[in-house]
């Protein structure tokens, strides 16, 4: 089914407000997929973000997802409590370096079906053109909103 078949919501007049809207529709959808990876949606991100990365300092995970420090560190620590990701040293001691353990590599591996079971309903919903003016025009968005 294509976009011109789908029956659309009301737009809102507000960005906050509809692209929250639109992250909560489209994170029901993958958690979904997920359900039986033991992954949450959050969790797939951030080891995918590692595997994309390498060893990579928090701070940059937490640039590249635009998560806050806080929100970034407790969705970190069930990942290093469960061997997929590991802390190490970066050059100054007070930075802390994120590498993806093969056990991560293992689970992300396991649950990529799942996800791109997920990426594949979606991207079945919308017009080619729709889906690559999305992935851009949202990068586009998070990178207008973080230099406002």
């Amino acid at each position: 089914m294509r976009a011109e078949a789908l029956t659309s919501l009301p737009a809102l007049d507000c960005a906050c407000a509809s692209l929250r809207r639109a992250a909560r529709a489209v994170t029901q959808l993958y958690e979904a997929a997920l359900q039986d990876t033991g992954l949450r949606a959050t969790q797939f991100t951030l080891l995918q973000a590692l595997e994309r990365q390498g060893r990579s300092p928090q701070t940059a995970v937490g640039e590249l997802l635009a998560l806050d420090p806080t929100t970034l560190s407790r969705t970190l620590r069930p990942l290093a409590r469960a061997g997929w990701i590991r802390a190490g040293a970066g050059p100054d001691r007070r930075e802390v370096r994120w590498t993806l353990t093969p056990q991560g590599r293992r689970r992300l591996a396991r649950a990529r079906p799942a996800w791109e079971r997920a990426q594949a309903r979606l991207r079945a919903r919308l017009r080619p053109e729709h889906w690559r003016l999305l992935v851009e025009d949202l990068a586009l968005v998070a990178a207008a909103a973080r230099g406002a």
